[in-house]
Protein backbone atom coordinates (compact mmCIF):
# COMPACT_ATOMS: atom_id res chain seq x y z
CA UNK A 1 0.00 0.00 0.00
CA UNK A 2 1.27 3.78 -0.66
CA UNK A 3 2.66 5.44 2.35
CA UNK A 4 2.08 8.43 2.68
CA UNK A 5 5.77 9.37 2.24
CA UNK A 6 4.53 8.19 -0.80
CA UNK A 7 1.84 10.12 -1.86
CA UNK A 8 3.56 13.41 -0.87
CA UNK A 9 6.10 12.60 -3.18
CA UNK A 10 4.18 11.58 -6.23
CA UNK A 11 1.90 15.22 -5.19
CA UNK A 12 5.08 17.25 -5.23
CA UNK A 13 5.76 16.13 -8.91
CA UNK A 14 2.76 16.84 -11.96
CA UNK A 15 0.82 14.07 -13.05
CA UNK A 16 3.76 14.26 -16.42
CA UNK A 17 6.65 14.68 -14.84
CA UNK A 18 5.86 11.62 -12.26
CA UNK A 19 5.15 9.98 -15.63
CA UNK A 20 8.45 10.98 -17.31
CA UNK A 21 10.56 10.17 -13.55
CA UNK A 22 8.73 6.42 -13.39
CA UNK A 23 10.07 6.33 -16.96
CA UNK A 24 13.19 7.18 -16.28
CA UNK A 25 13.79 4.76 -12.99
CA UNK A 26 12.16 2.03 -15.00
CA UNK A 27 15.12 2.74 -17.91
CA UNK A 28 17.63 2.87 -15.09
CA UNK A 29 16.56 -0.83 -13.92
CA UNK A 30 16.15 -2.30 -17.22
CA UNK A 31 19.62 -0.93 -18.28
CA UNK A 32 21.12 -2.76 -14.71
CA UNK A 33 19.70 -6.00 -14.69
CA UNK A 34 18.15 -6.97 -18.10
CA UNK A 35 15.06 -8.38 -19.52
CA UNK A 36 14.46 -10.36 -15.77
CA UNK A 37 14.26 -6.23 -14.00
CA UNK A 38 10.40 -6.58 -12.11
CA UNK A 39 7.93 -4.01 -11.32
CA UNK A 40 9.13 -4.33 -7.78
CA UNK A 41 12.44 -3.48 -8.55
CA UNK A 42 11.19 -0.50 -10.45
CA UNK A 43 8.90 1.07 -7.79
CA UNK A 44 12.06 0.90 -5.16
CA UNK A 45 14.33 2.59 -7.95
CA UNK A 46 11.53 5.42 -8.25
CA UNK A 47 11.24 5.06 -4.22
CA UNK A 48 7.75 4.69 -3.79
CA UNK A 49 5.20 1.54 -3.65
CA UNK A 50 4.31 -1.03 -6.16
CA UNK A 51 0.51 0.27 -6.42
CA UNK A 52 1.27 3.84 -7.05
CA UNK A 53 3.61 2.36 -10.37
CA UNK A 54 0.40 0.71 -11.35
CA UNK A 55 -1.92 3.82 -10.93
CA UNK A 56 0.10 5.99 -13.22
CA UNK A 57 0.55 2.36 -15.89
CA UNK A 58 -2.47 0.44 -15.13
CA UNK A 59 -0.55 -2.84 -15.09
CA UNK A 60 2.87 -4.07 -16.34
CA UNK A 61 1.93 -3.86 -19.71
CA UNK A 62 0.95 -0.41 -19.41
CA UNK A 63 4.50 -0.13 -18.27
CA UNK A 64 5.88 -1.91 -21.36
CA UNK A 65 3.86 0.28 -23.85
CA UNK A 66 5.17 3.43 -22.19
CA UNK A 67 8.97 2.32 -22.42
CA UNK A 68 8.22 1.15 -26.23
CA UNK A 69 6.40 4.69 -27.23
CA UNK A 70 9.11 6.70 -25.78
CA UNK A 71 11.67 4.95 -27.87
CA UNK A 72 9.36 4.36 -30.73
CA UNK A 73 8.83 7.52 -32.19
CA UNK A 74 12.20 8.78 -31.50
CA UNK A 75 13.52 6.13 -33.75
CA UNK A 76 11.03 6.67 -36.42
CA UNK A 77 12.17 10.17 -36.43
CA UNK A 78 16.02 9.34 -37.02
CA UNK A 79 14.70 6.73 -39.65
CA UNK A 80 12.80 9.22 -41.28
CA UNK A 81 15.35 11.55 -41.18
CA UNK A 82 17.79 9.16 -42.59
CA UNK A 83 15.73 8.02 -45.68
CA UNK A 84 15.38 12.09 -47.06
CA UNK A 85 18.78 13.12 -46.00
CA UNK A 86 20.10 14.72 -49.71
CA UNK A 87 22.50 11.97 -50.17
CA UNK A 88 23.20 8.54 -52.58
CA UNK A 89 21.22 5.94 -52.32
CA UNK A 90 23.92 3.93 -50.88
CA UNK A 91 24.58 6.62 -47.83
CA UNK A 92 20.60 6.79 -47.48
CA UNK A 93 20.99 3.12 -46.90
CA UNK A 94 23.84 3.02 -44.45
CA UNK A 95 22.48 5.74 -42.67
CA UNK A 96 18.76 3.93 -41.96
CA UNK A 97 20.38 0.63 -40.88
CA UNK A 98 23.17 2.61 -38.83
CA UNK A 99 20.18 4.48 -36.54
CA UNK A 100 18.47 1.38 -35.53
CA UNK A 101 21.31 -0.43 -34.59
CA UNK A 102 22.35 2.76 -32.74
CA UNK A 103 19.60 2.04 -30.42
CA UNK A 104 20.40 -1.50 -30.23
CA UNK A 105 24.11 -0.99 -29.48
CA UNK A 106 23.27 2.06 -27.07
CA UNK A 107 21.03 0.05 -24.89
CA UNK A 108 20.69 -3.63 -25.67
CA UNK A 109 19.28 -4.67 -22.51
CA UNK A 110 16.04 -2.28 -22.90
CA UNK A 111 16.15 -3.68 -26.77
CA UNK A 112 15.70 -7.25 -25.53
CA UNK A 113 13.41 -5.94 -22.66
CA UNK A 114 11.25 -4.30 -24.81
CA UNK A 115 11.08 -6.34 -28.25
CA UNK A 116 11.79 -10.08 -26.42
CA UNK A 117 10.71 -10.27 -22.86
CA UNK A 118 7.72 -7.55 -23.38
CA UNK A 119 5.89 -9.40 -26.29
CA UNK A 120 6.41 -12.81 -24.85
CA UNK A 121 4.66 -11.73 -21.72
CA UNK A 122 2.29 -8.89 -22.83
CA UNK A 123 0.48 -9.41 -26.11
CA UNK A 124 -0.28 -5.46 -25.35
CA UNK A 125 3.62 -5.00 -26.10
CA UNK A 126 3.56 -7.67 -29.15
CA UNK A 127 0.44 -5.18 -30.49
CA UNK A 128 2.61 -2.25 -30.29
CA UNK A 129 5.61 -3.51 -31.01
CA UNK A 130 3.97 -5.12 -34.31
CA UNK A 131 2.52 -1.86 -35.37
CA UNK A 132 5.93 -0.15 -34.78
CA UNK A 133 7.20 -2.31 -37.62
CA UNK A 134 4.75 -2.02 -39.51
CA UNK A 135 4.97 1.88 -39.56
CA UNK A 136 8.68 1.66 -40.41
CA UNK A 137 8.30 -1.06 -43.27
CA UNK A 138 5.38 1.67 -44.70
CA UNK A 139 7.44 4.67 -44.07
CA UNK A 140 10.17 2.54 -46.29
CA UNK A 141 8.20 1.74 -48.78
CA UNK A 142 6.96 5.42 -49.51
CA UNK A 143 10.75 5.97 -49.80
CA UNK A 144 11.44 2.89 -52.27
CA UNK A 145 8.79 4.00 -54.13
CA UNK A 146 9.51 7.79 -54.85
CA UNK A 147 13.23 6.76 -55.31
CA UNK A 148 12.15 4.38 -58.02
CA UNK A 149 9.39 6.30 -58.99
CA UNK A 150 7.68 3.46 -58.97
CA UNK A 151 3.78 3.78 -60.46
CA UNK A 152 0.30 3.00 -57.99
CA UNK A 153 0.62 -0.44 -59.36
CA UNK A 154 4.25 -1.33 -58.34
CA UNK A 155 3.35 0.05 -54.67
CA UNK A 156 3.01 -3.82 -53.34
CA UNK A 157 6.47 -4.61 -54.40
CA UNK A 158 7.84 -1.29 -52.87
CA UNK A 159 5.98 -2.49 -49.61
CA UNK A 160 7.57 -6.51 -50.13
CA UNK A 161 11.21 -4.96 -50.53
CA UNK A 162 10.64 -2.83 -47.30
CA UNK A 163 9.17 -5.46 -45.12
CA UNK A 164 11.47 -7.78 -46.21
CA UNK A 165 14.61 -5.53 -45.00
CA UNK A 166 12.84 -4.84 -41.76
CA UNK A 167 12.60 -8.24 -40.57
CA UNK A 168 16.22 -8.56 -42.05
CA UNK A 169 17.89 -5.94 -40.03
CA UNK A 170 15.93 -7.16 -36.88
CA UNK A 171 17.02 -10.55 -37.00
CA UNK A 172 20.48 -9.47 -37.92
CA UNK A 173 21.11 -7.26 -34.96
CA UNK A 174 19.72 -9.84 -32.59
CA UNK A 175 22.24 -12.54 -33.58
CA UNK A 176 25.04 -9.62 -33.49
CA UNK A 177 23.92 -8.50 -30.39
CA UNK A 178 24.43 -12.43 -29.11
CA UNK A 179 27.56 -12.67 -30.86
CA UNK A 180 29.33 -9.63 -31.68
CA UNK A 181 31.44 -11.01 -34.27
CA UNK A 182 32.61 -7.08 -35.59
CA UNK A 183 31.25 -4.19 -35.09
CA UNK A 184 28.49 -2.17 -35.60
CA UNK A 185 29.97 0.00 -38.72
CA UNK A 186 31.22 -3.51 -40.39
CA UNK A 187 27.66 -5.10 -39.59
CA UNK A 188 25.90 -1.62 -41.26
CA UNK A 189 28.06 -1.70 -44.19
CA UNK A 190 27.40 -6.10 -45.15
CA UNK A 191 23.84 -5.49 -44.72
CA UNK A 192 23.90 -2.56 -47.26
CA UNK A 193 26.47 -4.80 -49.12
CA UNK A 194 23.33 -7.63 -49.37
CA UNK A 195 20.69 -4.10 -50.36
CA UNK A 196 22.69 -3.45 -53.05
CA UNK A 197 22.97 -7.13 -53.97
CA UNK A 198 25.79 -8.10 -53.15
CA UNK A 199 24.84 -11.71 -52.82
CA UNK A 200 23.59 -11.66 -56.50
CA UNK A 201 27.07 -10.98 -57.58
CA UNK A 202 29.34 -12.74 -55.40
Amino acid sequence: MATDADQARASRRGPRRTREYLLDAAERVVLREGPSASMNAIAAEAGISKPILYRHFGDKAGLYVALADRHIETLLALLREALTRPATRRERTEAAIDAWLRLVEGNPALYRFLVHRGQAEEPEVRDRVAMFQRRLGDALAIGIAAELGLPEDQWPRAQAWAHGIVGMVQAASDWWLDEQPFGREDLTRHLADLIDGAYAHA
